[in-house]
C-alpha cells in the first residue's frame, strides 16, 4: 500500500469517526453492570444516567447482570458494538475478581475503553465497640501469636473485602480465619453477634454505625486518612510500607469505539459527575468525587490487577 493511499484511508476514517462524534448519540443509550438493583453501583448508575439523558438528549437506561462480581456484565460489554452505545458501570471488584478467578472470558484491561472512575472510598478496619483490640498492631500482634486463630468477616470469597485482609496478611506474614458472608450487611450483622473478631469494611455502610458507637475504626486502608475520621490512623501509618487499598465506582465501554465519541461520552461522565446534586449524592454514599481521565482510569485498572495477581500467587487464592 503506498503512502498516499494509506494516508487518504486514515484520513476517511478520520472523517467517518467525526460525523459519528457530531450524530452522537441519536438514540437511547444502555448503561449496564453486574450486581442486584438497589445495591451501591445501581445507584450509583442511576445517579449518574439520569444526569447524563439531561444533556445528552437520548433516554439513558441502567440495566443490572448480576453475577460473578460484575464479570457477567463486564463480559456483556466487552462483546458488544462498539458504537457507544453500551457502557459498564464498573467497580474496584472487576480487577479483583479477574486476578482471582481461572476462567475469565474477556482481557481485563485491552477488552475495555476506560473512560473515568467517578467516586473512591477506601476500607476501614473495626471492631465492635468492646473488643479488646486497640489498634491494628494489636491485631497482627495476635495473628503472629496464635496463627489462624483470629477470624475476620467479608462479604464473600473473593470480595474486596476479602481480598483487602489477605493482603495486609500477606504483606505481615500472619494468618487470619476467613468467614465468609453473602454480602457486607450480613458480614456486619455476624460481627455484631460476635461471630469474629473484626472486618474490612466499606466507608458508606460502616460509618453510621461507627458513629452511632455499635463499631470501632482501627485503620483505614487508604494512603490518607478518611475525611469522616481523622483520628483513625491509615494501615501504612501502623507499619506497613507502602500500604494502600482504594475501592471505586466508574465507567468503561467496550473497545474500539472511535475516540470522537469516547472524548465525547468521557467529558459527559466527568461533567456529570461534579453536578452538585450528583456530587452530593455520590458522596453522602460515602464516597470522594474526583473524575478522571481515562488513561488514569486504566493505569488504576493495571495497577490493582497486578496487586491482587500477585496476592492470588503468593496466598494461593482462588474463586474457582
Amino acid at each position: 500500500m503506498s503512502r498516499i493511499l494509506l494516508a487518504a484511508l486514515v484520513m476517511l476514517f478520520g472523517l467517518v469517526d467525526a460525523a459519528q462524534a457530531q450524530n452522537y448519540p441519536n438514540r437511547l443509550i444502555k448503561i449496564i453492570h453486574g450486581f442486584p438493583p438497589g445495591g451501591n453501583v445501581d445507584i450509583i448508575a442511576r445517579i449518574l444516567g439520569n444526569e447524563m439523558q439531561k444533556n445528552l438528549g437520548q433516554s439513558v437506561i441502567i440495566e443490572a447482570k448480576p453475577g460473578q462480581a460484575g464479570a457477567v456484565a463486564a463480559e456483556a460489554v466487552a462483546r458488544s458494538e462498539p458504537d457507544g452505545y453500551t457502557l459498564l458501570v464498573v467497580p474496584s471488584a472487576h480487577p479483583a475478581h479477574a486476578a482471582l478467578a481461572k476462567n475469565v472470558r474477556y482481557k481485563v484491561v485491552d477488552d475495555f475503553e476506560w473512560v473515568s472512575i467517578l467516586t473512591f472510598y477506601p476500607f476501614l478496619i473495626c471492631v465492635r465497640a468492646d473488643s479488646r483490640f486497640q489498634n491494628l498492631q494489636q491485631l497482627i500482634d495476635e495473628a503472629r501469636k496464635n496463627p489462624g486463630n483470629l477470624k475476620y468477616g467479608s462479604a464473600g470469597v473473593g470480595s474486596i473485602l476479602h481480598t483487602t485482609v489477605e493482603l495486609i496478611a500477606n504483606e505481615t506474614k500472619t494468618k487470619f480465619l476467613h468467614i465468609p458472608y453473602r454480602g457486607e450487611a450480613p458480614a456486619l450483622t455476624g460481627m455484631l453477634t460476635g461471630d469474629f473478631d473484626f472486618i474490612a469494611a466499606t466507608t458508606g455502610p460502616i460509618t453510621p454505625r461507627l458513629k452511632s458507637g455499635e463499631f470501632r475504626a482501627l485503620a483505614v486502608t487508604g494512603k490518607t486518612r478518611w475525611r469522616d475520621f481523622p483520628n483513625v490512623p491509615t494501615v501504612e501509618e501502623q507499619g506497613i510500607p507502602g500500604f494502600e487499598v482504594i475501592s471505586w465506582t466508574g465507567v468503561a465501554a467496550p473497545a474500539g469505539v472511535p475516540k470522537p465519541i469516547l472524548e465525547r461520552i468521557g467529558a459527559e461522565v466527568r461533567r456529570a459527575a461534579m453536578v452538585p446534586d450528583v456530587k452530593s449524592k455520590l458522596e453522602a454514599m460515602g464516597g470522594d468525587v474526583r473524575p478522571t481521565t481515562g488513561a488514569e482510569m486504566k493505569s488504576m485498572v493495571q495497577q490493582q490487577y497486578g496487586t491482587w495477581s500477585k496476592l492470588a500467587r503468593e496466598a494461593g487464592i482462588s474463586i474457582d
